[in-house]
């Protein structure tokens, strides 16, 4: 079985063509593109948008490309969370889709917990408090009165696709509008907060056929009219199919990219008073899984910062920039890799000088020395947020699996299990692309009854690398301490 992936992140997208069959998975990359947002003025400021139309251009472009390559049995898509396009009465799209970046939603959530407090709020949605959730994006739209569908990025690719509208669980567990014991929307906290409950569209399982390729496209991109399936569309809820674990260990896992989102697979939601106050996030997962998590800032803060390098004209690339990292003394410096002021596009490099001196550390100046702040930060975010979902949960964690991009980020991998204290299995770099192609699979028709056999097939197609961790918890508990004085060194 043939099928093209696309999967979509918030800094590139990629059409990837995957092969399943008895003893065999593979996936090859067909077409890559950048993405990112586009800042365009209006009165009184600017906003942040997607340029939905060139992705969705991009998208075809991969498939028709796939297709040449060998025919295509199916199609599936998946992305970042949260983000949205409202469609009026005709199906017509109302504008573009505001990038999550953009700053309409400051001071809206504050409004909404004036309404709604925190405690219900999570009690019903299972979500983590972030400043962009979908919830609040909405809330910050100027009109609503022509809205009457609201798609998410995959449901929206899908619906110029088909003509069909729907909203998959997984990524529907994203917004802050969907209740996550009854895996149904929310409708009732919608409409309190005046959202009105028309624009939640119909949900659908991951594994579900939405349609086929409309026969005009079919014909316009001389493809056959290819079912689409509704994957795990939230490109996490694909990656943690892609995590390759053994059944019944104790596992972590770290989705490495643009983000990072580091957690545990539960069977039921975690909704305690102390999984609030950690904020962390009950999102749904393929087969009825729930991914326990918290997004830490992930590799946004280093690809942003080789990004000013080469605005100032002085460009350093991603190897040997990590060579000299690993040259520097560990946990020189360390900063809250979580810290608002990582959030927007920028300088990053200066913000973390900045940051460095108001903790009285050392100040890194080359760009080898703030990569390996970087790298010591994001592993001390990751060993911070393990170490909570397994309090939170009760569950040991005896093994941390990272998959994605970070994976080929071996100095990051090795700092991740010193951080943690127990071993790295690091891979597959495919992982969301894997998992899409997975439930495709499945869904067209073969053996993979469950998320067990899914991995099974990837373990035995796919090289681990495995990173043990260095014994120095005492060094990293002190370096904890830099940045949180509540953590005792």
């Amino acid at each position: 079985m043939r099928l093209a992936a696309a999967d979509l992140g918030a800094s590139s997208g990629r059409v990837m063509a995957g092969t399943v069959g008895p003893g065999v998975l593979a996936v090859e990359e067909v077409h890559r593109f950048p993405n990112g947002g586009v800042r365009v003025a209006r009165a009184g400021g600017s906003t942040l948008y997607w340029d939905i139309l060139g992705l969705y251009r991009e998208l075809l472009t991969g498939v028709r490309a796939a297709h040449k390559a060998g025919a295509l049995d199916g199609l599936g898509i998946d992305s970042w969370a949260v983000d949205y396009g409202l469609l009026d009465a005709s199906g017509a799209l109302l504008g573009n889709p505001v990038n999550y970046r953009d700053a309409r939603t400051e001071g809206v959530a504050e409004r909404v917990l004036e309404t709604v407090p925190a405690r219900e709020l999570f009690d019903v949605t299972g979500l983590q408090q972030l400043p962009f959730n979908t919830l609040y994006q909405l809330l910050a739209e100027r009109d609503l009165s022509a809205a009457e569908t609201l798609l998410l990025i995959p449901d929206l690719l899908n619906y110029w696709l088909t003509g069909v509208r729907g909203a998959e669980r997984t990524n529907a567990s994203t917004t802050q509008l969907y209740d996550v014991r009854s895996r149904e929307w929310a409708v009732g906290l919608a409409e309190r907060l005046g959202i009105p409950a028309r624009l939640l569209p119909l949900l659908r399982d991951p594994g579900t056929v939405v349609g086929t390729l409309l026969p005009d496209l079919a014909a316009e991109l001389a493809l056959p009219e290819l079912p689409v399936v509704a994957v795990g569309s939230h490109d996490t809820a694909s990656a943690v199919v892609g995590v390759p674990a053994e059944p019944g260990t104790n596992f972590a896992y770290i989705s490495s990219g643009t983000w990072s989102l580091v957690g545990l697979e539960l069977g039921e939601p975690e909704l305690g008073d102390a999984a609030l106050a950690a904020n962390f996030t009950n999102e749904g997962g393929v087969d009825g899984t729930i991914r326990f998590l918290r997004n830490v800032m992930g590799l946004w803060v280093l690809s942003e910062s080789l990004r000013t390098w080469d605005a100032q004209g002085t460009p350093v690339s991603l190897p040997s920039v990590l060579a000299q990292a690993a040259e520097v003394p560990a946990l020189s410096a360390v900063v809250d890799i979580d810290a608002p002021v990582f959030l927007p596009p920028g300088d990053m490099p200066s913000r973390i000088r900045q940051a460095c001196a108001e903790t009285g550390q050392r100040v890194p100046e080359t760009p080898g020395e703030i990569v390996r702040c970087v790298l010591d930060s994001l592993a001390l975010a990751y060993r911070r947020t393990v170490r909570q979902a397994s309090e939170l949960t009760g569950r040991p964690v005896d093994v941390v699996h990272v998959v994605g991009g970070g994976v080929r980020n071996e100095l990051l991998c090795q700092l991740t299990a010193d951080a943690c204290g127990v071993p790295v299995l690091a891979g597959p770099v495919e992982a969301a692309a894997l998992g899409n192609v997975l439930v495709q699979a499945r869904a067209l028709g073969a053996d993979l009854p469950d998320l067990a056999a899914m991995r099974a097939l990837i373990r035995d197609t796919h090289e681990l690398r495995r990173y043990e961790p260095s014994g120095r918890e005492a060094d990293w508990a002190r370096a904890a301490a830099r940045i949180d004085p509540r953590v005792v060194a």
